[in-house]
């Protein structure tokens, strides 16, 4: 069945699509992927996903030389409207995307995404091959193994930590990773991992996180120390984060 991009993130009476939460987790990310962002202004980075433009407006800022992907065209008008005119939006599905003859990039970041593709690693292989010799895949996917979804199994809320819900499925999902099922994929695709890290520790779905920020409940404080207690129990975190690159020879 063809699927319809714009409809997928569209939120239901059930389930949002982006919640308040999953903007707060785009901050620890780029905290995490900060150590490992020494790229020069001439490098070339590449998003693949952009949703309505929260990252891109942080890769904008890092990268004069930024290309982004989307499927969705109110997406990429939304995202086009926050950032400068130099960033190049494509309104394409990866599977179709064709770069320019020998276009490589220095950084590609695949944030959210891969586990809504129908064939992740076919789209992993493109990648390899859109990457410098040097370049690098900044490849995160939520966790199956999240303290939260665990919560959720123990509770009879979902069958086991990688189902796929059916509010997942509606927005797009195709399979719920952790951190040895990204691994084989990537793998299989011929890439490298290079550093592997959880990103921010999560005791609540997001839905709750949403409540207690609201609520006052939550605070900055109480999120970095969910975030410094992720990098102690990586796999209980919210996110994976896999660093690729090409497999040495």
């Amino acid at each position: 069945m063809k699927r319809d991009l714009e409809l997928e993130h569209a939120d239901s009476a059930e389930r949002k699509y982006a919640y308040d939460f999953d903007y707060v987790l785009r901050e620890y990310m780029w905290r995490t992927f900060a150590p490992f962002l020494p790229f020069g202004r001439g490098a070339r980075a590449l998003e693949m996903g952009c949703y309505r433009g929260e990252f891109t407006v942080r890769l904008a800022e890092a990268f004069d030389d930024l290309t982004v992907l989307e499927g969705a065209a109110d997406l990429v008008k939304a995202a086009r409207a926050r950032v400068p005119q130099r960033v190049r939006f494509v309104h394409t599905t990866f599977e179709d995307w064709q770069p320019a003859p020998g276009e490589t990039f220095d950084a590609v970041f695949l944030m959210h995404t891969l586990e809504h593709l129908d064939e992740p690693v076919a789209v992993l292989r493109r990648i390899l091959q859109w990457l410098t010799p040097s370049g690098r895949l900044f490849l995160v996917v939520p966790n199956a193994n999240a303290a939260s979804r665990q919560i959720a199994v123990r509770m009879g809320l979902i069958d086991h930590n990688s189902a796929v819900t059916a509010g997942e499925r509606e927005h797009g999902h195709r399979r719920t990773y952790a951190f040895d099922t990204l691994e084989h994929d990537v793998r299989c695709a011929g890439l490298q991992v290079l550093h592997r890290a959880g990103v921010m520790f999560k005791p609540l779905a997001n839905f709750q996180f949403d409540r207690a920020l609201a609520a006052g409940i939550v605070d900055r404080a109480y999120l970095d120390g969910c975030y410094s207690l992720g990098l102690s129990y990586p796999d209980l975190c919210a996110s994976v984060f896999l660093l690729c690159g090409r497999e040495r020879s």
